[in-house]
């Protein structure tokens, strides 16, 4: 933004301290003239000496008046107020310049981030106060962006990577089918539409990642426990088809959201919950309520035993966990990341635990509405 230049904020300062002492010296000396020299007389007084028998006078008094007096202070207090002046301008030079040193290196880090440079810190030494508080909290800002900026880029390759993936795949089948015309094309059509489906897919959890970071929705009355019991009934058909039971029990748990977001969020951690679950008779328990001021919804299953570093792991973008993915069933890599992305951006949580007989426990907190 161009702005027309103007005088920098320590010789402003320097110029208000200046004057400040000047006026303060002149009203102390203007005090001194009005209740001091008040009781001086006008005019000045002669009082001649006494006259002793010989003759001879004494010495005389004489009191001078306050057109005498003003003839010799006025160039004593001109004096000092231009004292006082030289001393304001040269030490509010120096008190503003010491001032004013915090914010020079807040500036400089400023710019140094505007160029890229986010690593940098200010970490500005000294007791808490109003500079230090400021460059506390541009640390602070600054920590956060440089770990956004690099999450944005390792999605971006990620991203990148897992698009391109399906794409190749389909180029080379179209290549392996045009040198081989006699081909079956059914073979094909089915793997081509596999691929289609997995980048379609891919590509609907990236744009619903991006809206739930931004946050670009409107918040109404959420009832998670009609989200949960909707989503279990959107994906009955899976749960059945792998032989898993799924059993939603719990209160009402008021929150306020976007529905469809909160729904995504259920429907992502019963989808996880039932593919990644025992061969056989598994099951995902979900529950709601209210708690401790917040609704919660907890989804668990049955499956092998986890360890915590790998839950750890398992809301990074694009994190398939190792070890627990079906060889039926390859996912996107983002269902629990969508999820807490979702709970983030309704100022919530998501907590996901390894349960002791094996399996995942996944908790959702939000702020309960009234």
């Amino acid at each position: 933004m161009d702005r027309k230049p103007g005088l920098s904020v320590r010789l402003r300062l320097t110029v208000s301290y200046a004057l400040f002492l000047v006026v303060a010296g002149g009203l102390l000396l203007a005090i001194v003239w009005l209740f001091l020299l008040r009781y001086v007389p006008a005019e000045a007084v002669t009082i001649r000496g006494r006259v002793a028998p010989d003759g001879t006078i004494g010495p005389g008094l004489f009191i001078p008046g306050r057109l005498d007096l003003w003839r010799a202070f006025a160039p004593k207090a001109l004096a000092s107020l231009v004292f006082l002046l030289l001393l304001g301008l040269g030490g509010g030079w120096f008190l503003a310049g010491r001032m004013l040193a915090p914010l020079t290196r807040i500036t400089e880090a400023t710019r140094e981030a505007a160029g890229g440079a986010l690593a940098h810190r200010i970490r500005l030494p000294g007791r808490q106060d109003e500079f230090r508080e400021l460059a506390d909290s541009f640390d602070s800002m600054l920590a956060r962006l440089e770990a956004h900026v690099a999450e944005q880029q390792r999605f971006a390759a990620n991203a990148s990577h897992e698009l391109r993936t399906p794409l190749a795949i389909t180029q080379t089948m179209l290549e392996v089918a045009r040198s081989d015309p006699s081909r079956d094309p059914g073979e094909l059509i089915e793997r081509l539409h596999l691929m289609n489906a997995r980048a379609i897919d891919l590509t609907e959890a990236l744009l619903l990642l991006s809206r739930s970071d931004q946050r670009a929705f409107t918040s109404e009355p959420v009832d998670l426990s009609l989200a949960a019991e909707e989503a279990a009934e959107s994906l009955l058909e899976l749960a059945e088809r792998r032989g898993v039971a799924v059993e939603v029990s719990g209160d009402a748990a008021p929150a306020s959201g976007s529905y469809a977001l909160l729904l995504q969020l259920a429907v992502n951690l019963l989808h996880n919950a039932i593919v990644h679950n025992l061969p056989e008779d598994g099951v995902v328990r979900v529950a709601t309520g209210v708690d401790a001021g917040d609704a919660y919804l907890i989804v668990e299953n049955t499956g092998r035993v986890l360890a915590p570093t790998l839950v750890a792991t398992l809301t990074e973008r694009f994190q398939r966990g190792s070890g627990r993915t079906r060889a039926d069933h390859v996912g996107i890599g983002l269902g629990l990341a969508i999820a807490d992305s979702i709970a983030r951006a309704h100022d919530g949580s998501l907590t996901l635990a390894p349960r002791e007989g094996g399996g995942l426990a996944a908790t959702v907190r939000l702020p309960a509405a009234s």
